[in-house]
């Protein structure tokens, strides 16, 4: 196992999880950290409660109450629930709990970003592997729904960065030059067995009703490829000047086992 950690990183659709995959058979013995699940640093498919909310989730939902604890981790004074792990036909559960999440504007910037470096500056971990826990849910937040610009993003990385000095990491960056592709093979990958769509009309109407595409009347396909195009150039741009040191660019879906070895 590699006392190293690891965060892999890329545009939706740009091989991620697979990535993840190879890297976890590579090393063995890593702990591996996917959205949704608990991770010392990333918050993705949580919600983020104190005590007082906690127990009235318990007492609104009573039949899940036992799932609901085993699903929850106590930090000091806070419970993370790990809530999209809990199976339930119940009406609205899982759309009442994103309301305790960090993203989508639930927190302001202040209190957002001090979340995330908390969180960041106190993780000490060695030989772990995240999943999209550096980018993606937190820039899609600061873009979408805070409306942060781009200087006021780098310079959050900036501090990021400074939180993790110290901390031995690699950024591993899959990117995904020709993202009309990606998003056609991902949209084909996540339908269901009669080629229902699953994820892409999740996403435009993430996109859609999020403050920043209303703003700019991002719609449909060509809005959610301006949006990504946008992210792609900023984060390029937070690699080039914040991890450069730190991070390894490969193309997306296009890269061997020996670019793999270089960097291990």
């Amino acid at each position: 196992m590699s006392g190293n950690n690891y965060f892999v990183e890329g545009l939706q659709g740009s091989g991620k999880t697979t990535l993840v995959r190879r890297l976890a058979d590579r090393l063995g013995g890593c702990k591996v950290f996917h959205e949704g699940d608990y991770s010392p640093v990333e918050l993705a498919w949580c919600a983020y409660v104190n005590e007082e909310q906690y127990n009235g989730i318990l007492a609104e939902y009573p039949s899940l109450s036992a799932e609901i604890k085993e699903k929850t981790v106590v930090e000091g004074e806070r419970r993370i629930i790990c809530y999209t792990q809990i199976l339930t036909d119940i009406p609205g559960f899982h759309k009442n709990m994103e309301r305790y999440e960090i993203y989508n504007g639930n927190l302001d910037r202040e209190a957002f970003e001090n979340v995330i470096l908390e969180r960041f500056g106190k993780w000490n971990g060695e030989g772990q592997i995240f999943e999209c826990s550096i980018f993606q849910n937190i820039i899609e937040n600061q873009m979408l729904y805070l409306k942060m610009n781009d200087g006021e993003i780098l310079d959050f990385y900036k501090r990021l960065k400074n939180v993790l000095n110290g901390k031995p990491y690699t950024v591993i960056y899959l990117d995904a030059e020709d993202i009309r592709s990606s998003i056609d093979v991902i949209r084909k990958e996540r339908s269901d067995d009669n080629g229902n769509e699953l994820w892409f009309p999740m996403m435009a109407a993430f996109l859609e009703a999020s403050p920043y595409g209303k703003e700019h009347a991002l719609t449909g396909l060509d809005g959610l490829i301006l949006h990504l195009e946008r992210r792609r150039a900023l984060e390029r741009r937070i690699i080039d000047g914040v991890f450069r040191e730190n991070t390894v660019v490969l193309k997306s879906k296009n890269y061997t086992a020996e670019d793999i070895e270089a960097f291990l």
